[in-house]
């Protein structure tokens, strides 16, 4: 199945997705990586609302040209680091979608169901596949604090392709794959 999902993501359109769902985000998503996440997960301010919205793990490349900044490559970075932090941001800020690579550990998935977010699977080493998909870059935060990998960018996006691997119903297709290798080995 196949299921297109427009900005904001609401929770009721969270919830209706389910674990192994192919999806195709429109509208605007915000970048995040481990900076971003650990200061706003010790309360610091927001400078966007992520109400209803997606943070995507992600360190964009971006280049200024002719007055505007351009996406080069969007791929997602390895989600399991920001797990120390995710909870809480999903509590406090109401995001509904994550995006990344590699799957998110349990208080995640707890986080997930209890809020209604999702965490959806973007594919790796598809850099610029996923950044033909940026339409424009609406804005950016935090570049000369974090520098413009750990900047949150504001990225307008359509057709982005994701998987949804932990739904907010608390199913999750990386403890599936992890419990099935385990009784394999």
């Amino acid at each position: 199945m196949l299921t297109t999902l427009t900005y904001p993501f609401t929770r009721a359109s969270i919830r209706r997705l389910k674990v192994g769902e192919r999806v195709l985000l429109s509208g605007r998503i915000f970048t995040g990586r481990d900076r971003l996440h650990k200061f706003l997960a010790e309360g610091g301010s927001a400078p966007v609302c992520f109400k209803n919205g997606a943070i995507y793990h992600c360190g964009p490349v971006v280049i200024r040209e002719k007055g505007r900044w351009r996406v080069r490559a969007a791929g997602p970075t390895t989600s399991i680091r920001e797990e120390p932090y995710m909870a809480a941001i999903i509590k406090r800020y109401g995001v509904t979608v994550i995006i990344g690579k590699g799957g998110m550990g349990k208080a995640t998935r707890q986080a997930c169901r209890r809020y209604g977010c999702v965490y959806l699977h973007a594919v790796g080493g598809a850099a610029q596949v996923l950044a033909d998909t940026v339409k424009k870059v609406c804005g950016v935060h935090f570049r000369d604090t974090f520098g413009p990998t750990e900047a949150l960018w504001e990225l307008e996006v359509a057709d982005f392709p994701c998987l949804v691997t932990m739904d907010a119903h608390g199913h999750s297709l990386h403890a599936v794959i992890a419990k099935r290798s385990e009784a394999r080995i």
